[in-house]
């Protein structure tokens, strides 16, 4: 169990501070590419690493087809368009919406035609009350408003991807997966990159220490070292447990945020960020499994988890 709460603290850290890390990189380089590049970077590496151990990285077309459509749904748009986001918005504020994803994929089975249970509908109500909130003070000033759109839009996919990659053939090692998936995500960003012209606007101002720093602290831990965290902690602990992540990283991002970066959430932002880690508790004791239940067989290379809370299952922001 120390191993399982040592696993739990990096998660807890590492993801939560990743809108930091993002806040800093896209003080100085264009974001769709430094997005790109990360997430291709990672694969690279983590790739390497997997042959070393001997693992194959062979999969079919159908698993390469649904790692590509699961990478543009989390990576190029879940996250990418976080850095975009965080151009305009504070990272708190970012980290406080992609909090209401576990809600956003209970309102998504409930579409879907599930029937979740009383208390997950009222706390899912609760949530996108919350975000109201969040979102609110921001929007009487166009940049701020836009940014905020940005990030929802990000938070929508990220939550439809979780939704769907259950439903698609995907390769059976969460690993192996995660190195297409990266993979794919990374080169749809930096063709968008190229698309946008971002890189012209690659020149020596763009390689500040800072940001050149929090890039590679978002490569390093955020994209090898907190995903291996994770998708070794769904295997060994109750997912009801791993899943804790949703509401401890938003505080970790708006406490970063305030101590190093100055930003201030209004006091309606606060409130709603409150109601939204209270109604994701809700959801998460509600739905969350026994931890009988996380070692049942996979499949499609999924580990054992419900979709309440499924969206944190690659990668974070």
């Amino acid at each position: 169990m120390r191993h399982v709460w040592a696993a739990l603290v990096v998660v807890y850290v590492v993801w939560g501070s990743t809108y930091f890390g993002i806040k800093i990189v896209v003080e100085t380089m264009p974001p769709l590419l430094s997005a790109g590049a990360r997430f291709l970077v990672a694969a690279g590496l983590l790739g390497a690493i997997l042959a070393l151990r001997g693992s194959s990285l062979h999969i079919s077309r159908n698993e390469l087809a649904g790692s590509a459509v699961v990478g543009f749904l989390l990576l190029t748009i879940g996250v990418g368009v976080v850095h975009v986001a965080e151009t305009r918005i504070d990272s708190s504020v970012a980290a406080m919406i992609v909090g209401t994803v576990p809600l956003q994929i209970v309102l998504m089975r409930m579409l879907a035609g599930e029937s979740p249970a009383r208390a997950t509908r009222l706390s899912t109500l609760a949530g996108l009350v919350g975000l109201v909130l969040v979102v609110a003070p921001g929007l009487g000033e166009a940049a701020t408003a836009f940014g905020l759109a940005i990030m929802i839009g990000a938070t929508v996919s990220w939550s439809i991807g979780s939704f769907v990659s259950r439903r698609l053939r995907l390769p059976g090692d969460p690993l192996v997966a995660a190195v297409y998936e990266m993979g794919a995500g990374g080169a749809f960003l930096v063709g968008g990159a190229l698309a946008l012209g971002e890189l012209g606007e690659l020149d020596g101002a763009a390689f500040a220490t800072d940001s050149v720093l929090a890039w590679f602290y978002l490569v390093v831990f955020g994209s090898l070292i907190g995903f291996t965290a994770y998708a070794w902690l769904l295997r060994v602990a109750p997912i009801s447990l791993v899943v804790t992540h949703q509401y401890v990283n938003p505080l970790v991002a708006i406490a970063l945020g305030m101590l190093f970066l100055g930003e201030r959430p209004s006091p309606w932002a606060l409130a709603g960020a409150a109601l939204v880690v209270a109604a994701v508790y809700v959801t998460v004791q509600r739905e969350g499994r026994s931890p009988s239940e996380t070692r049942r067989p996979a499949t499609h290379g999924r580990p054992p988890q419900n979709d309440a809370a499924v969206a944190g299952a690659l990668d974070r922001a």
